[in-house]
């Protein structure tokens, strides 16, 4: 159901967006997954929200949740022209399969990238100033009109995500959601299973984290689940999660503080 904020805090829409995502962060912590979705698409952001999915690994259970809640909700998949055949297959697969029917396939700036990286080999001699201009810039251009947007990260995932909230706010002033911050693989596994969800096809081949193609190599077993992407270098995000290098998130002992609380 959603959220009377009169009473919570200082008026909600006068607050901060840290200070927003730590209210919401508090008020949602007890509830699953689905009911915090379901309250932030219908509700809390409706029409203002989007989900943002690399139809990855474990991508697939998020996408479902967002098709049952809203088949409509706007899904944002960061086409960087370097995925795997086999990503692109499984995207339209799932898509068909969901009944998604606002998927946004976002690229980069092809006059960008024939200045840039004309020859194809940027992220072999800079792979930041790679996912610069194949991920990051072209995602903050297709978030511009939302004012909230859904990840499916998860603190299981790698040492950087290890204290995620449900609730951040990004570099931009933006809610980021992470309804799926607090589940293990097995919590995936078990969801998919149940709901009879297709893996993505690279995961029996030992890719439990899929990003593209020339960065990505299969993980090792007891590795950390990102440990195949950018192997060999300091780089562990692809910085849509990252602002100057800082990781951006909203620390829980930063939440706004709730009356009586």
């Amino acid at each position: 159901m959603p959220l009377d904020f009169a009473g919570v805090c200082a008026p909600f829409s006068s607050l901060s967006t840290p200070a927003q995502a730590g209210v919401l962060s508090r008020l949602y912590q007890e509830d699953a997954a689905q009911e915090v979705l379901g309250a932030a698409i219908r509700w809390d952001f409706r029409g203002r929200i989007a989900l943002v999915s690399s139809f990855g690994a474990e991508s697939a259970a998020l996408l479902h949740m967002v098709a049952k809640i809203d088949p409509t909700t706007p899904v944002l998949f960061l086409e960087t022209g370097m995925l795997f055949p086999e990503t692109l297959s499984y995207q339209q697969a799932l898509a068909a399969r969901f009944g998604l029917t606002d998927l946004r396939l976002i690229s980069a700036d092809m006059d960008e990238v024939s200045t840039q990286d004309s020859g194809g080999l940027l992220h072999r001699n800079d792979p930041d100033a790679c996912c610069a201009l194949r991920k990051t810039r072209p995602l903050q251009h297709a978030l511009g009109q939302f004012d909230a947007w859904i990840t499916g990260r998860k603190r299981g995932q790698s040492s950087t995500r290890s204290d995620l909230d449900l609730f951040e706010s990004d570099a931009a002033g933006r809610v980021k959601l992470n309804p799926l911050a607090d589940w293990s693989a097995q919590d995936v596994a078990t969801y998919m299973t149940a709901n009879d969800l297709p893996p993505h096809p690279l995961v029996a081949s030992g890719y439990p984290s899929i990003g593209c193609a020339p960065c990505t190599t299969p993980v090792k077993p007891g590795e950390d689940p990102r440990a195949g992407r950018w192997r060999g270098r300091e780089k562990i995000e692809c910085g849509i999660h990252v602002d100057n290098g800082r990781i951006i998130r909203t620390p829980r002992e930063k939440a706004a503080p709730m009356d009586g609380a």
